[in-house]
């Protein structure tokens, strides 16, 4: 990587320091044709913590039925459980909660939709039905002393649906965030979020008692939007960002969710804003470049994509 770039040139009025919560290994991987060996993903995770990615999504505790790309959970987590890190787990409901705690998870996650029409494809329920599903595994995991993520997908727009009013995001997102969730991720699952709607979906939940502090977003690239997108929440004070290294993911629900924001390309442009992340831009260029040989084909960031041919 070319030494002093990119230059720091910090804008007014945005956090100091953010946290980027890492979710290559379990929604970047979760949508490959076929199954990464537990050995690679093992490998994956010990090399994003040790480039000082604090936050690594390390799997999922879904029925391997739904997601076989992770049906090695009970296998794969035992071997980074005591990384320094900090390593969420999905669970879609109670049996995937005890499967977490049995292998001392110490954070989980529960994945609820904004959209009727996701929350079937995707949990078979309806969104009230789901969020009935979830209140139980938050109350049980709040009481062994865990921390819970809520997801939302579909926050900004929806393939069967269309537009999704900004009131049905805040209603179910006020609902995770009363049953417990201690975070509250806002997913635009199919990347059709542009800076105005991030901006309008903020206020609204803030006017609706949900603070910033208790936000993350989760944007997907799939018109180039991630990036653009990331700056509007900046602007408006959030300071936890999801990002897949070397912008790897999809949902395998949702057939038009290419990959995530890249991890790479988010540090480049923090760095850039004089924004500390703790992440070493060469070393996370590397792991990415590295699982991109397993996959067998380039990574989609553009920043691992330049840095990679500078060093070549």
């Amino acid at each position: 990587m070319t030494t002093g770039l990119p230059m720091s040139v910090p804008a007014a009025g945005l956090p100091a320091r953010v946290r980027i919560h890492e979710v290559g290994p379990r929604d970047g991987l979760q949508n490959e044709k076929t199954a990464v060996p537990t050995e690679v993903k093992a490998e994956f995770i010990r090399r994003l913590a040790a480039a000082g990615l604090t936050t690594v999504e390390a799997t999922s505790f879904v029925h391997p039925r739904w997601v076989p790309q992770l049906a090695d959970a009970e296998e794969l987590f035992p071997q980074v459980k005591d990384l320094p890190v900090r390593l969420p787990v999905l669970v879609p409901n109670e049996r995937g909660l005890d499967r977490a705690l049995t292998l001392g998870a110490r954070e989980v996650a529960v994945f609820a939709s904004a959209t009727e029409s996701f929350a079937k494809a995707n949990l078979n329920r309806t969104v009230d039905e789901a969020l009935a599903m979830f209140a139980p595994v938050v109350t049980r995991a709040a009481e062994a002393g865990l921390k819970v993520r809520g997801y939302l997908s579909m926050c900004f727009g929806d393939p069967w649906e269309g537009p999704v009013p900004i009131e049905q995001v805040v209603r179910v997102t006020k609902a995770l965030a009363d049953m417990g969730c201690d975070e509250l991720s806002l997913g635009d699952t199919i990347g059709v979020a542009t800076p105005g709607h991030v901006r309008a979906l903020l206020t609204a939940l803030n006017e609706a008692g949900v603070p910033t502090s208790r936000i993350a977003v989760h944007f997907h690239d799939t018109y180039g939007q991630a990036l653009a997108n990331a700056y509007a929440a900046l602007e408006h004070g959030v300071t936890v960002f999801d990002a897949s290294a070397g912008g790897l993911g999809g949902c395998p629900y949702a057939k038009s969710a290419t990959g995530n924001l890249a991890t790479e390309d988010l540090v480049w442009m923090l760095r850039g804003l004089g924004i500390e992340t703790g992440v070493d831009l060469a070393a996370l260029t590397a792991t990415s470049g590295w699982m991109a040989d397993h996959l067998g084909r380039p990574s989609p960031s553009r920043t691992v994509r330049a840095l990679s041919h500078k060093e070549s």
